[in-house]
């Protein structure tokens, strides 16, 4: 009888505990636009071989700077060309483009190049982070906890929501004509702490509906991405 109970403990302890970042995910920002003739072999890729993999946090940007050309992006946000262009900055580029995926806050490559991006992905498994983060949800929030085992620098700690998928028939513009899938699309990104790393942190953040929820622990100024986490 002991044994069963201590069993049931276990089991009850294993469920009740806070979702634990998976080991070391890749983060892979994919910035895209459906006024882009280029991009829907990005899209595909990223939908094909990246969206639904547990090492990796794929997730779609859309920008804004191809509405003008007869078709406006349903899912764009200036908000992310802002942040696609601090990247830019950031790497001494001086100019932004689609499809692009950035890697881990780090590497910058063409999106329609996935033997590259393969590669960059495999590279990065390999490099191990002094950040670790879990989270948990409770309720229509969740709980984020992070801390450092050495390292000091400023970091932003980023919360992330994404629609799984959405297909989107785009009628003008360079695709018109096509129906094209995309997947892990951004509609939600905020800021929510910056943080030394000096002493573990907890932050509360809102998270209303089922979809999933990204925490990222960045160095500051579009810096390399330290560590991550997903509830899906």
């Amino acid at each position: 009888m002991g044994a069963v109970i201590r069993f049931a403990t276990l089991i009850w302890l294993a469920v009740s505990a806070p979702l634990m970042a998976q080991n070391n995910p890749v983060v892979v920002e994919l910035y895209t636009s459906q006024g882009c003739s280029s991009c829907p072999p990005a899209d595909a890729f990223f939908h094909d071989s990246l969206s639904g993999r547990d090492d990796v946090i794929a997730l779609s940007l859309h920008v804004d700077y191809w509405d003008y050309i007869g078709w406006k992006d349903s899912f764009a946000s200036p908000a992310y060309t802002k942040r696609q262009k601090a990247y830019a900055t950031a790497a001494g580029h001086r100019s932004v483009y689609t499809p692009q995926m950035i890697i881990a806050g780090q590497d910058h490559v063409v999106g329609n190049k996935p033997g590259k991006v393969n590669d960059l992905i495999e590279a990065h498994k390999k490099t191990r982070s002094a950040i670790a983060i879990s989270m948990q949800r409770k309720g229509n929030s969740v709980v984020i906890n992070v801390e450092s085992s050495g390292g000091r620098d400023d970091m932003i700690v980023h919360l992330v929501r994404y629609t799984p998928k959405e297909n989107v028939a785009i009628k003008r513009g360079e695709n018109a004509g096509r129906t094209v899938t995309y997947s892990n699309i951004v509609d939600d990104w905020d800021v929510l702490a910056e943080w030394d790393g000096r002493k573990p942190l907890q932050i509360k953040a809102p998270a209303k509906g089922d979809n999933p929820v990204v925490a990222l622990v960045q160095k500051a100024g579009n810096g390399p991405i330290l560590a991550a986490a997903r509830i899906k």
